[in-house]
């Protein structure tokens, strides 16, 4: 087992990248989805579970954490891996999104962000040395840089602003994570969808020096279209042989065409959230197992998929006790969806590694094309 963070690109094809990072806790293979654990667990998921759906690694919060049931009662008792039951690899995210995304009850400031919990309206700080100093006490393997994210549309100026703010937190943050072997610092390029300020973001995060670097600033209000037209540049500006992750992305049309760019690391809360309200990836593109159309269909969600839900239930089954609301329901979709976002990921992973990438997007759009399997 390594003592050490490190990545290793084993192969590319056009772009798109297949690779490995070493960790003391295990190898995450790339391109890699990471569920998102907000609060500590995977939302209706056993630890145990997400892991035999084949996921490498895990997100959790540090502004839901920091907040309940606080950093230092996780580092009490043992870390966060040891607390939640995932040993495995976790990846923290800085809190900073969350926070942002509170408007009226923080304040901005060079320091960092005052804000109103919106648990219980408790007052906190948050900056890039205790975004740090809470990440350490979750006992993350994967920290990242305290920034600032402003929804788009925004002005050029604003984004500019934003992205400088940034840049001086990541330095900080550099500086605050400290010697931690074994534990990675990820820098967050920011620059909304200016070229330009995207490259003076990655030039000064190179300068700084990160184990890998995030692309940030995407999926909050764009559109597909002007995304991906960012990520036909950004990627190319971090280092090719750190991993790259697009933060927040997580609908698998986008996850493939991420892929296609150069990215390795996404992770979204959508195969949770959906399994939640009854919406089901397949092959075929999505389903509402809440339609009557499913409540006399013999057949599973979808018959190539071996996931317990697809191998043990009918849709009729899954239709009747998700209009129930039987407990299961959310179990056995979230359990399906989770193994459909992994299996796409060893799709592409294979793909790569035989040089048919391109091949295997045209059979993954063709299929989604098709729409639902034919009714009986």
């Amino acid at each position: 087992m390594t003592t050490k963070f490190s990545f290793t690109l084993k192969a590319t094809d056009g772009k798109a990248r297949l690779g490995v990072i070493d960790t003391p806790r295990g190898q995450i293979r790339t391109p890699a989805f990471m569920p998102v654990g907000t609060a500590a667990t995977v939302k209706a998921m056993m630890p145990e579970s997400v892991a035999a759906t084949g996921a490498d690694i895990l997100l959790g919060n540090t502004y839901h954490l920091m907040l309940r049931p606080t950093a230092e009662r996780i580092d009490r008792l043992g870390g966060l891996h040891k607390f939640m039951n995932w040993q495995k690899p976790i990846l923290t995210d800085s809190g900073g999104f969350q926070v942002m995304s509170l408007s009226g009850l923080r304040k901005l400031t060079e320091e960092g962000v005052t804000f109103k919990s919106h648990v219980d309206g408790s007052k906190h700080h948050l900056s890039p040395e205790r975004s740090m100093e809470i990440q350490r006490l979750l006992g993350s393997d994967i920290v990242m840089c305290f920034d600032e994210c402003p929804a788009l549309p925004a002005d050029r100026d604003r984004i500019a602003e934003s992205m400088r703010l940034s840049m001086r937190w990541a330095e900080r943050s550099r500086e605050a994570f400290g010697d931690r072997p074994g534990h990675a610092l990820f820098g967050i390029q920011q620059g909304g969808l200016e070229q330009d300020l995207r490259e003076e973001s990655a030039e000064a995060l190179k300068v700084i020096g990160f184990e890998g670097y995030a692309i940030g600033g995407l999926a909050v209000g764009e559109g597909q279209e002007a995304m991906f037209d960012c990520l036909d540049y950004a990627p190319d500006m971090l280092p090719v042989d750190k991993p790259r992750y697009l933060m927040g992305v997580g609908k698998p049309d986008d996850i493939v065409g991420a892929v296609k760019r150069g990215v390795d690391m996404m992770d979204c809360v959508l195969p949770s959230r959906s399994g939640r309200t009854g919406q089901v990836f397949t092959r075929h593109g999505v389903l509402n197992i809440k339609n009557a159309r499913h409540q006399d269909d013999p057949r599973p969600l979808d018959e190539q998929c071996g996931c317990p839900a697809c191998r043990n239930y009918s849709r009729a089954y899954l239709h009747h006790v998700f209009r129930s609301h039987e407990i299961i329901s959310s179990m056995l979709l979230t359990w399906h969806n989770l193994h459909y976002f992994q299996d796409l990921m060893q799709g592409m992973r294979d793909a790569i590694a035989e040089g048919r990438f391109d091949a295997w997007e045209a059979t993954f759009h063709a299929q989604r094309a098709e729409g639902d399997i034919a009714p009986l």
